[in-house]
């Protein structure tokens, strides 16, 4: 049951005023005991030509003990406050989330309308290192909050495969491959010569090694056999070992369609951009002037007539447009970037796309490693893969520490490492600069997706010692503190949901669940459920609110791409 709604159809009863104006004014007071809901009454000041704290009280005594939902209303200065009928409320609340199960705090908001979520989109030929799990991990948890939320969510790995790295590449390989050597360890060869190439262009300018590179992608472009050859090379080398990361972490997309799958139509976008009058020249480039906007202008195609990562954005979106018709077009691409895709969606708008109003930029921070930054260029970069295995390992340690007698502790690790680098990459607004610390990130006691999957172990383990207790008719006649709490979090995870999505923040579901985790614990050490002497009706209500608790925790870690473990 939506209680927030219920309490706004009752307020547009007596006050006249639109559903929504009451619905958005609704607030959730900042201490419990001034109630669960709040309305303040000042919007209702100039058209009822009364004092806020007089409505208020008009409104407080035509409300309260009106029904089995609303126990009592107070007025509070210019506020209505709303206690609800706690039995109620949590018997309402605990049945709605256990019919709900894994559909619990989602909606069809979305029904019909398709959201684009491209993400990860590393680099072929460069390793998968741990910053490109930043994108990864919030554009991963976005596709599923979306789907929770009924729309139809294309997720795409828009793969770096084109440009003028692979001029660097290819030069690099010409003078320093060996093809032997590279097929028994593709990325991390490839990325020596790459480091080279850069070392040798800046110790050796006269080489002209960066005036070469340039020539080998324009032949790339120009569908030179032998530099196509190896450019495919590169990517099919590359691709199964992306694919491994991303099967370790659970994450699948709809297309791998790179910045390569848009070189044959980029010469539409440069013709109706230069049709509609919108390229000028400068320095033998065609741009796109944006000054008039405060934008330093978008170059379309170089002085030599080489297309940029902004041509082929461009085509990208177009083709999106035409094939997906969406509803949002998502780019969870990093901060630094945000020029860029101000600079396109602009042009966009100039070419008369009103859709472009539709694509979103989601950026994200840096990420440190021990303090220090990350750069293939100059080599220093921490692979993701490397990390992974390091964080299961070292949960494995502490499970053998701890309990040694963990069925299945090689899959118990994996879920458990994997979901510690996750939840650290989504626990905070994405836009904050990440500094990734062992300690922190395997703490089983602090906020931590391992304190998150204890916490829901943990209710499991109750449910299965209580056996065959059926507790489906369970009546909350009793209803702690605790046990209250928990019950008004559980239904506050659509609002959670929704924000989340309304803001691209997966962190809003990160919070919910551990903040979820800590209620379910400080109400698992207050109210004994399966002890001797606990009467039998309240053993089955809080047996019902463990299972929706581990239930909800289930889906909110989900959402994050998390998985939960049975036993810890």
């Amino acid at each position: 049951m939506n209680f927030k709604a219920y309490i706004a159809d009752k307020l547009k009863s007596v006050t006249g005023l639109e559903y929504d104006v009451i619905e958005s004014n609704i607030e959730t007071p900042p201490d419990d005991k001034m109630g669960d809901l709040a309305f303040p009454c000042f919007v209702l000041a100039k058209t009822m030509r009364k004092a806020p704290p007089v409505i208020a009280k008009e409104i407080s005594e035509r409300l309260s003990g009106s029904d089995e939902i609303i126990g009592r209303t107070e007025a509070t200065g210019g506020y209505v406050n709303f206690f609800f009928n706690r039995s109620k409320f949590a018997a309402e609340t605990v049945r709605a989330a256990a019919k709900a199960g894994e559909n619990h705090g989602g909606s069809d908001m979305g029904k019909g309308k398709t959201v684009l979520v491209e993400y990860s989109s590393p680099n072929i030929a460069k390793p998968f290192h741990i910053g490109h799990l930043f994108s990864t991990a919030v554009g991963n948890s976005l596709a599923k909050i979306y789907k929770h939320l009924g729309y139809n969510v294309v997720s795409l790995n828009h793969l770096g495969d084109w440009g003028t790295q692979f001029g660097k590449l290819i030069s690099a390989y010409k003078r320093w491959g060996d093809k032997d050597v590279i097929d028994k360890d593709p990325i991390n060869e490839l990325l020596k010569i790459y480091v080279k190439f850069h070392e040798e262009a800046e110790k050796h300018p006269e080489l002209g090694l960066e005036d070469e590179a340039r020539e080998y992608f324009k032949r790339l472009e120009d569908g030179d056999a032998e530099t196509t050859d190896l450019w495919k090379y590169f990517r099919d080398i590359s691709l199964v070992e992306f694919k491994r990361v991303y099967d370790t972490l659970g994450v699948e997309f709809d297309s791998y369609n790179g910045e390569a799958f848009y070189s044959d139509k980029m010469k539409e976008i440069v013709d109706i951009l230069d049709e509609k009058g919108l390229l000028t020249e400068s320095d033998g480039a065609k741009v796109v002037d944006l000054s008039d906007m405060n934008i330093p202008p978008c170059i379309i195609l170089k002085s030599n007539g080489a297309t940029i990562y902004a041509t082929r954005d461009i085509a990208a979106a177009l083709y999106r447009r035409r094939t997906y018709d969406f509803y949002k077009n998502i780019y969870v691409v990093g901060t630094p970037q945000a020029l860029h895709f101000r600079q396109i969606f602009s042009v966009m708008e100039r070419a008369g796309w009103e859709w472009s109003r539709d694509c979103v930029h989601v950026g994200f921070g840096l990420v440190r490693f021990d303090g220090q930054n990350l750069s293939t260029r100059h080599g220093n970069v921490v692979f993701l893969n490397d990390v992974l295995n390091e964080s299961i390992a070292k949960t494995r340690e502490i499970i053998e520490k701890s309990n040694p007698d963990t069925p299945d502790k090689e899959d118990t690790a994996k879920k458990i490492g994997v979901g510690a680098l996750l939840y650290t990459f989504l626990k905070n607004n994405r836009e904050k600069d990440i500094d990734l610390n062992w300690d922190s990130m395997l703490d089983f006691d602090g906020e931590s997706a391992p304190y998150c999957q204890y916490s829901y172990a943990r209710g499991k383990s109750i449910l299965r010692r209580a056996g065959g207790i059926d507790f489906s008719d369970a009546d909350f006649s009793e209803v702690s503190d605790e046990e209250y709490a928990l019950v008004k979090h559980i239904n506050d995870f659509g609002d959670a949901v929704k924000n989340a999505a309304d803001k691209n923040e997966p962190f809003y579901i990160n919070r919910y669940v551990t903040n979820l985790a800590r209620l379910f614990n400080r109400f698992y050490n207050a109210n004994p459920i399966l002890k001797e002497g606990v009467d039998e009706n309240v053993k089955k209500s809080r047996l019902a609110l463990v299972d929706v608790s581990c239930s909800v925790i289930k889906t909110a870690l989900g959402l994050l791409g998390i998985e939960t473990v049975e036993t810890m």
